[in-house]
Order: structure tokens, then sequence, then C-alpha cells
């Protein structure tokens, strides 16, 4: 059974850098499409980042040219580096596995723009 554990999350205030980290356990990483997906309080969820088995990355707009998602496939881990988080909320981060039909999420990690 394929998990994604998250990590990284906490207390950033405005303008500040974050990483964060999603281990994929039980299945073979490799396969998998990665994303990270947002979700403020009152809101839906909106994918942020997406990044392809061979490493090409997408990106929502509004975080283009600040945000990075990496992925090592050695460690089964996808990354997202948050900089410069000027116009973000505090939101849960939420990382998504798909190889199709399938499709996992993890459990969030929360991230607080505290000043």
């Amino acid at each position: 059974q394929v998990s994604l554990v998250e990590s990284g999350g906490g207390a950033v205030q405005p303008g500040g850098s974050l990483r964060l980290s999603c281990t994929l356990f039980g299945g073979r990483f490799g396969i998998y499409t990665m994303a990270w997906y947002s979700r403020a309080t009152g809101k839906q969820r909106e994918s942020v980042a997406t990044i392809e088995t061979e490493g090409r990355s997408n990106y929502t707009e509004s975080v283009n040219g600040r945000f990075t998602i990496s992925r090592n496939d050695h460690k089964s881990t996808v990354y997202l580096e948050m900089n410069n988080r000027e116009r973000e909320v505090t939101a849960g981060y939420y990382c998504n596995a798909k190889f199709r039909p399938d499709k996992y999420w993890g459990q969030g990690t929360q991230v607080t723009v505290s000043s």
C-alpha cells in the first residue's frame, strides 16, 4: 500500500522561505507523477506544482519563479522549495502521487504565515 508522508511545514514570516518534503513508501517512486497542492481555510485545494517522471515541471502562475519542485528518485522524495512567500497565506500543503488510474494523497503539512 502506497503512503505519502510530508514534512517541513511550520511558521514562516511573510516573504520568507521554506522547503517541504514528501516521501513515498510502499511503491516504486519513479513511476509516479508527483505534485504539491495547497488548501487555505475555507477554500478548495489548488494545484501548486507538478513534476513528471522525467523531471519536467509545471507551476501555477502565481508561484512561477518563486517556488521550485524537484524530485530525488533514489530517496523516493519530492520537494517544494518556497521562496519569497509574499502572497501566500496560511495553508495546508498536500503531496500527491499519480500513476493512472491510481492517485494517492499525503496527510498534509501546515504552513503558517506568522509575522
